[in-house]
């Protein structure tokens, strides 16, 4: 892995919480990625008939173990969800990795699709951060994903690593060769964002966000296509509207993961 990737990449094995502590249903799974990795993931059922299915693209740092509880009220909803850990991460096997983290969220959509009782027209994907990064080049690549929802993601990860320099003093001197030198090209979601119209896509971002500055959300809102949403949470930082004001953002994102299902089953086939 290029050394300037590894700014990425914070996994760890340790566990954080588990959804036994909060008394939710839940399967643990496994599933391998094209190159046979192995990936280890958590499964919750929705409670009554699914409406659904969520795949959950979690941050950069730690595991599921710690990400779990940001969509853990989704089953509840009447959602399925599947939360897993990227290469390196958690339980899962092998060494993080750009185009690996993008090949493992392929490989929980191939575990989606192929399992009983998930109805493959109605898969959308929820990215966090780095996971926002990633939903966006899956989503580009694979038409089976109805809809997208990214909340705090950058645009470009030259550009991100860019941003973080220029805000430290101490390395301002570096900005403008260490990200063209450190950090390859490839796989950014600026360059791809367009391919997921005609499906809906909807970007949360906090106007307060210390990680992933707003301009980033308004760059990928500006080069996507229709239908798209811009959501600018005043005053909330890197990807906190779900923790901190659950009241809107809740209902929002139910709302939006309701129409990219209804884009497709309430469709009129042509003559």
């Amino acid at each position: 892995m290029p050394i300037g990737d590894r700014l990425f990449y914070h996994p760890t094995r340790k566990r954080y919480d588990s959804p036994a502590d909060y008394q939710l249903q839940h399967e643990s799974v496994e599933f391998r990625a094209r190159d046979g990795i192995r990936l280890h993931g958590w499964f919750f059922p929705a409670v009554g008939k699914a409406q659904g299915t969520v795949l959950h693209l979690h941050g950069n740092a730690g595991n599921i173990t710690g990400h779990f509880l940001q969509v853990s009220w989704l089953p509840a909803a009447g959602w399925n969800v599947l939360c897993f850990d990227y290469r390196g991460y958690g339980r899962s096997q092998g060494r993080v990795s750009r185009a690996g983290t993008v090949a493992d969220a392929h490989a929980a959509l191939d575990y989606l699709l192929g399992r009983p009782g998930v109805d493959p027209q109605g898969i959308v994907v929820f990215g966090q951060s780095l996971g926002g990064a990633v939903g966006v080049v899956l989503a580009a690549e694979r038409a089976e994903i109805r809809g997208l929802a990214i909340d705090g993601a950058f645009d470009d990860y030259r550009g991100i690593v860019a941003w973080h320099i220029r805000h430290h003093p101490l390395l301002l001197v570096l900005a403008w060769w260490l990200p063209s030198t450190l950090i390859r090209r490839g796989l950014d979601p600026i360059d791809v964002v367009a391919q997921i119209s005609p499906r809906p896509l909807l970007i949360l971002q906090g106007t307060a966000d210390r990680i992933v500055p707003a301009h980033m959300a308004r760059q990928l809102h500006a080069a996507a296509g229709e239908p798209k949403e811009l959501w600018l949470i005043e005053e909330a930082d890197h990807y906190q509207a779900l923790q901190e004001r659950p009241e809107v953002a809740r209902p929002r994102l139910l709302a939006f993961f309701g129409r990219c299902l209804a884009d497709t089953r309430d469709a009129v086939p042509s003559a």
